[in-house]
């Protein structure tokens, strides 16, 4: 009864049948050409058929054995090729990242080109969307998410923490004067965790109307609208350092303190926390991280301005 040879068996059948003779298979190989041929007529054997026609030294193939040279050679050029990129990947990593587009463009993507010079052989794939990932159905690594940290059943370590304020372009607080907060059109972000009603609890500021006129369901759009001077914004110095930085927006309102409360989150599966990838990337995402918080803690410092730490969602 005929039965499968092992795969030894085929790596030497196809060098013979790529090379032509026993000897020269037998140097490839590294092997005697008396092994060859005994693994050829073992194989035949096994098979129950005649692989080789043979001409003194030279040999040529058999229809059976034409077939089988095509099949075996495709599947040990697969073969190689997938030996071949594993021991690519030691130095080349891939990595697919969800994040909201807010802080992907506005955090996030600043700091990308840090990370692309230290690991330059790295792909990297950044898929900006605001619904978090289903990680049962979507191939994607981590998920930076923005909320409360209690997903059930993901991981969730703590990125950064948001620092909320009240923030307008200098041109709109000059002509608020002295009216400050009682004149302003409030703009809110519909997404955040903190809104106004809970900084003016917070606060204790009584005597402000929140009709909520301006309710955008996007923060970038709604620092757009306070940059073009169209209100008061309360949003995270997460998103909008740069602008603070600048100058392109001050606090309305410095004698009060700023909210901090954490906010944004590495979550993936358990399952993913032990690769390699994901714990490069989480590590420096941390590191970034803490530089931004220093920063944001500094330009605090700059506005005379206090943090008061507070949880989200409870007023």
């Amino acid at each position: 009864m005929s039965r499968d040879p092992n795969l030894n068996s085929y790596l030497f059948f196809e060098a013979v049948a790529r090379r032509g003779t026993l000897s020269k298979a037998a140097d490839e190989l590294s092997v005697s050409p008396s092994a060859v041929s005994q693994q050829i007529k073992l194989m035949e054997q096994q098979m129950g058929l005649k692989l080789f026609r043979r001409q003194g030294r030279a040999l040529s193939l058999t229809l059976e054995g034409e077939q089988l040279f095509q099949a075996s050679s495709a599947a040990i050029r697969i073969l190689r090729d997938a030996r071949r990129n594993l021991g690519q990947t030691r130095d080349s990593y891939r990595l697919a990242l969800r994040v909201s587009p807010s802080f992907g463009v506005r955090w996030l993507g600043p700091r990308l080109s840090d990370f692309v010079a230290r690991y330059p052989e790295w792909k990297l794939r950044v898929d900006a969307a605001p619904d978090p990932t289903d990680f049962d159905r979507e191939i994607i690594d981590l998920d930076i998410r923005y909320g409360t940290g209690d997903w059930a059943g993901l991981s969730a370590s703590p990125l950064t923490r948001d620092v909320v304020l009240p923030l307008c372009a200098p041109g709109y607080r000059d002509r608020l004067g002295t009216q400050g907060l009682t004149a302003a059109r409030l703009i809110d972000s519909a997404r955040a965790l903190c809104q106004w009603d809970r900084w003016l609890f917070e606060t204790g500021i009584e005597g402000v109307a929140n009709d909520k006129s301006l309710l955008i369901d996007r923060s970038s759009m709604a620092l757009q609208l306070a940059l073009d001077g169209t209100g008061v914004v309360l949003e995270s110095l997460t998103l909008a350092a740069r602008e603070l930085a600048t100058g392109a927006l001050v606090p309305l309102c410095p004698d009060q303190p700023a909210l901090e409360f954490p906010a944004y989150w590495i979550t993936c599966p358990h399952r993913h926390v032990s690769r390699r990838a994901v714990r490069v990337f989480s590590a420096w995402l941390t590191e970034q991280a803490e530089t931004h918080e220093a920063e944001v803690a500094a330009l605090l410092h700059g506005f005379g301005m206090d943090l008061r730490q507070i949880e989200p969602g409870r007023a």
